[in-house]
């Protein structure tokens, strides 16, 4: 069966057949026997009905031929003779009256009469109540069930309360003999047993009826359930290539980097929206046109060596895309290929390498800084010991010739050079030396107003106003306060030395949109030349006459080392400002 079906395209997975089974199984199951058991009550309804019903019209015969009875002023009622008469009823089986204590005082069987019945029942409990109840016997004598209604047996309950006397006082009656009998009725007991076999084989017949169609049911349900996969297993053939095309449209257009496909005309056939956003062109723009008229000509280019020679290539290209603008690309390119081996086209994938080529250029200017560092290193440690020898010898002749002004302020220009020379080879071994951090949580804006301090009087005297706005967002900081604090100082200085003829410092403090601390100085001085920016973090690189060169170095150096970053913006007579990056780190989980 399942081969049959998946030749004619329906697949339906085992886990579907035995799902099935295992819900429509048990709910048919269940609305048969809910059936079967609500024919159950409906018969015993009907019997336990049938039942009071016959024991109302044997109490209201008692009643009718007690009243009749008593007119005769001694004649004698038969309970006996009427339950005979009673009994003659099809489908009744006995009719027995017996006191509280199982006694038979009437049975349709006269001989039985005195015996007992009914021992397993707490029949004095019945005699109390007004109650039907029933139960199911077995006939031992026909070998028939018996469905039985028994209650209390009041025949004489409206008969004692008619008629009353003078002042509501019941009237006395010359009672009959048997009527005498049944004046203790409140402990009398009847029972009405019914044949239930004709019941039963109508009941069995419903059963049966029930569970064909309980059966036809659940066949409808199968057979449903295999025409919704049937019509689902179609509709999946109509929509499968649909749904391939837009799944495979989706991936393309959504790929990381750009994608160009080109059909065995020339016309482009595919544009996704990296290459949009690298080549600067709406996909709509350049869709079903000539390749050679919308894209720039190095790519272009790259159809025409697959069309000579159709290979995968590989490599990396400047593409110039109007203007000054030229986008170094990682480019890839392959043809396309039908099941019959017959060209489709042309597929070209390519990637931005601007960043790639700027992370080499970085990586290189480290190399090299590195190198110059441990050369400025060595030279620094041979430098300094005559220097010490230069500055003690100077010191000694200014103590020497203090009656000469001349050779003293000679002396004192050595030493304050030498002390000069020494800074500076201070700041290159600094530079040189692996910068070592000691983070802790700190209050930033601690920080920020401290090194403010530090420069104050300085920028005062120069007619500096300082203007720092710190953000409340960011007050604590996970990084290294004395190198911060040395980052801070080489901006401040910077800053107050480009406006010689007074402006305003900003120091800025926030979080970028990735949630990292940013801190931005910025200056109203004479701004640095643009083809300048570029050389701001090398090393002995100044616009100053009076600068050493090292202090964005060490500042870049020292921000590198906390993971962040340090970028300049500058324009020519308007000011520079130096924005600081810094991670939000957290502290290392200290462990017990």
């Amino acid at each position: 069966m399942f081969r049959s079906l998946k030749k004619i395209g329906v697949d339906i997975p085992p886990w579907v057949i035995l799902a099935s089974v295992l819900i429509l199984v048990p709910i048919f199951l269940f609305w048969t026997i809910q059936n079967i058991h609500k024919q159950k009550e409906q018969m015993v309804l009907l019997l336990l009905e049938k039942g009071a019903a016959l024991i109302r019209s044997f109490e209201a015969g008692t009643r009718t031929g007690m009243m009749g009875m008593m007119g005769m002023h001694g004649g004698r009622f038969q309970l006996q003779n009427l339950l005979m008469e009673t009994a003659q009823q099809p489908d009744i089986v006995h009719l027995i009256v017996t006191d509280s204590r199982g006694r038979i005082l009437a049975h349709n069987d006269p001989s039985r009469i005195g015996g007992i019945y009914g021992e397993k029942l707490d029949l004095e409990e019945v005699a109390r109540s007004d109650d039907i109840r029933y139960r199911q016997v077995g006939d031992r004598p026909g070998g028939r069930e018996v469905f039985e209604v028994f209650r209390r047996f009041s025949p004489t309950t409206v008969l004692m309360g008619r008629r009353n006397g003078p002042m509501g006082a019941p009237r006395r009656h010359n009672v009959p003999p048997d009527f005498r009998e049944l004046k203790g009725e409140s402990d009398r007991i009847i029972f009405v047993g019914m044949d239930m076999t004709s019941l039963e084989e109508a009941r069995r017949a419903d059963n049966r009826h029930t569970m064909i169609m309980a059966a036809i049911l659940l066949l409808i349900g199968f057979t449903g359930i295999f025409m919704v996969f049937l019509a689902q297993a179609y509709r999946t053939t109509r929509t499968s290539l649909t749904r391939i095309k837009a799944f495979s449209d989706n991936v393309v257009e959504n790929m990381p980097i750009g994608l160009v496909a080109v059909d065995g005309e020339g016309k482009i056939a595919s544009f996704n929206q990296a290459a949009e956003s690298l080549l600067n062109v709406s996909a709509r723009e350049v869709l079903g046109k000539k390749g050679e008229e919308v894209l720039p000509g190095a790519l272009w280019g790259i159809t025409n060596e697959l069309r000579k020679k159709p290979r995968i290539l590989d490599g990396e290209l400047d593409c110039s895309l109007g203007g000054d603008r030229v986008l170094p690309l990682d480019v890839s390119a392959s043809v396309l290929r039908g099941q019959d081996g017959g060209t489709w086209g042309h597929l070209i994938l390519f990637r931005d390498l601007s960043e790639v080529r700027d992370l080499k250029r970085e990586i290189e200017r480290s190399r090299r800084l590195a190198s110059l560092g441990r050369l400025a290193a060595g030279v620094a440690h041979e430098i300094r010991n005559p220097l010490s020898s230069i500055k003690g010898f100077a010191t000694y002749f200014r103590d020497r010739y203090r009656e000469n002004p001349e050779d003293q302020a000679t002396a004192d220009i050595m030493i304050q050079e030498v002390e000069r020379l020494n800074r500076v080879i201070t700041q290159l071994l600094d530079f040189a030396r692996p910068v070592t951090l000691q983070k802790r949580r700190i209050s930033l804006h601690s920080v920020i107003q401290h090194s403010l301090k530090m420069v104050e009087q300085q920028a005062e005297h120069k007619g500096i106003r300082i203007d720092a706005e710190l953000s409340a967002r960011v007050n604590e900081a996970w990084m290294d306060p004395d190198r911060i604090n040395q980052v801070l100082l080489n901006l401040y200085l910077n800053a107050i030395e480009a406006m010689e003829g007074g402006g305003t410092l900003s120091v800025k403090v926030g979080l970028d949109e990735d949630d990292r601390v940013t801190i931005v100085v910025s200056d109203t001085g004479v701004g640095i030349r643009e083809e300048d920016l570029a050389h701001v973090f090398d090393p002995y690189f100044t616009t100053r006459s009076s600068g050493t060169g090292l202090g964005l170095a060490i500042v870049h150096k020292i921000i590198e080392t906390h993971g962040g970053e340090v970028r300049v913006e500058s324009e020519k007579g308007k000011g520079t400002k130096v924005t600081v990056v810094l991670p939000t780190d957290t502290p290392p989980t200290r462990k017990e």
